[in-house]
């Protein structure tokens, strides 16, 4: 007899694959083996050629622009969701980015225009597309999960401006948690450890990173895209039914440690 998958006949909406390095994509290949239906998306053209082909891999029902800076774009997203799917189970929320000018050097040196756009980016969005989505959710007590780092409450060096940015992320989940639980939708983000991504490509010094958490986790190796992607699974699942609000870390136990 073929046990049941999680996710048999429920519908993921995800934000930000930008390849098939991306901890959006590892997430979404583990819930696809449970069964999800998606609706998947993409920020520009460029980024379509990539993202096309991955979304037809797993039989996404729309494949969709969506640049979370153009109000319009959204709402016109969100129009074309909401005549294919009356309801979404998950959000996956997995879009960050920071000028690498403001990743480099001294925090304090940050430009106003390259905060404000580490915010927009990084935090806001999360917040613009749980508005947008949250009808849906509501209509399958569905669920968000956005990505985190330890960035957010430790300095790590050429994180800068993004570390701000990932714990304004964190409150936002709790925020969110708080307005939205009342309508059975739960919030919640993955601190994740340090994964070779297009993103992390644009922080100085990365391979080191890798290096230093590798020789320091409790489980002496790095976290890999299935990690996240299974730990999704769980914080997704009616399995985690009771969580809400919460940041789950994934990374061999890196945040454990001191000196």
């Amino acid at each position: 007899m073929t046990p049941t998958r999680l996710f048999e006949g429920r519908r993921v909406l995800v934000f930000g694959i930008a390849n098939e390095r991306s901890i959006a994509w590892g997430i979404a290949q583990a819930l696809h083996e449970q069964g999800a239906s998606f609706i998947i998306t993409y920020a520009g053209e460029v980024l379509e050629k990539r993202v096309r082909p991955l979304a037809e891999s797993i039989n996404a029902e729309l494949i969709l622009p969506c640049d979370v800076t153009d109000d319009e774009q959204v709402e016109r997203c969100f129009e074309q969701i909401r005549e294919k799917w009356d309801g979404i189970d998950v959000l996956v929320h997995a879009i960050a980015f920071a000028n690498r000018e403001d990743l480099e050097g001294r925090f304090i040196d940050t430009s106003r225009a390259g905060f404000l756009m580490a915010q927009e980016i990084s935090v806001f969005s999360l917040v613009h597309l749980a508005h947008h989505a949250a009808p849906l959710l509501q209509q399958r007590r569905g669920n968000i999960v956005t990505m985190s780092y330890y960035g957010s409450e430790k300095v790590v060096t050429n994180y800068n401006v993004m570390g701000v940015a990932k714990a304004a992320l964190e409150s936002s989940v709790r925020y969110l948690a708080a307005d939205l639980g009342p309508d059975g939708i739960r919030v919640n983000a993955i601190s994740a450890g340090p994964i070779k991504t297009l993103a992390a490509s644009g922080i100085r010094g990365f391979k080191g990173i890798l290096s230093a958490v590798e020789a320091k986790t409790p489980m002496r190796r790095n976290v890999t895209q299935a990690d996240v992607g299974n730990a999704a699974v769980f914080l997704c699942s009616d399995l985690a039914a009771g969580v809400t609000g919460e940041i789950l870390y994934v990374d061999s136990g890196y945040n454990i440690m001191g000196l």
